[in-house]
């Protein structure tokens, strides 16, 4: 594992993903609207729970701005679908079940917990403009008011 990997200015990685429900994705297609990824460790869990909820209660605010919104985890698209169904959530969740996006974008990493070490995902956010750069970005996020913080970076793009 190298780590290089993208930075705010450089044209995001482009990559086609499995989202719950079963259709495909692909960044590509999205241009020229702006395109938020919230990358999060674990479906059904506290505060990936809370994000993916704060995400949803603001997505009309987000598509009103002309952006889309997607949450990124290593989690199964039949895990997502059960995210989603128990939560209501209306943001799309995209499966990288092999965690090849997540260290392009930098964020797949190795992390601690109970004495344990394994790797996972780093809860980082990325604002991709309408032309596929990465034009802010948002490491090692906190949830509380974290949404709220990148519909306001997306209305001022």
């Amino acid at each position: 594992m190298t780590d290089t990997f993208i930075q705010t200015g450089d044209n995001a990685p482009e990559f086609a993903l499995p989202r719950d429900g079963g259709e495909t994705v692909n960044l590509a297609d999205l241009h020229p609207s702006k395109v938020v990824l919230f990358f999060y460790p674990r479906d059904l869990t506290s505060g990936c729970t809370k994000e993916a909820i704060a995400f949803s209660g603001l997505k009309s605010e987000f598509e009103a701005a002309g952006a889309q919104v997607f949450g990124i985890s290593a989690d199964s698209v039949a895990s997502h679908d059960k995210f989603v169904a128990k939560h209501d959530l209306t943001v799309p969740l995209l499966s990288d079940e092999d965690s090849q996006i997540a260290a392009a974008f930098g964020v797949w990493k190795e992390k601690k917990m109970y004495g344990k070490t394994f790797m996972g995902i780093e809860r980082s956010t990325f604002l991709i403009d309408g032309e596929g750069r990465v034009a802010r970005e948002w490491r090692k996020v906190k949830v509380p008011g974290h949404a709220e913080e990148v519909l306001d970076a997306v209305k001022a793009l």
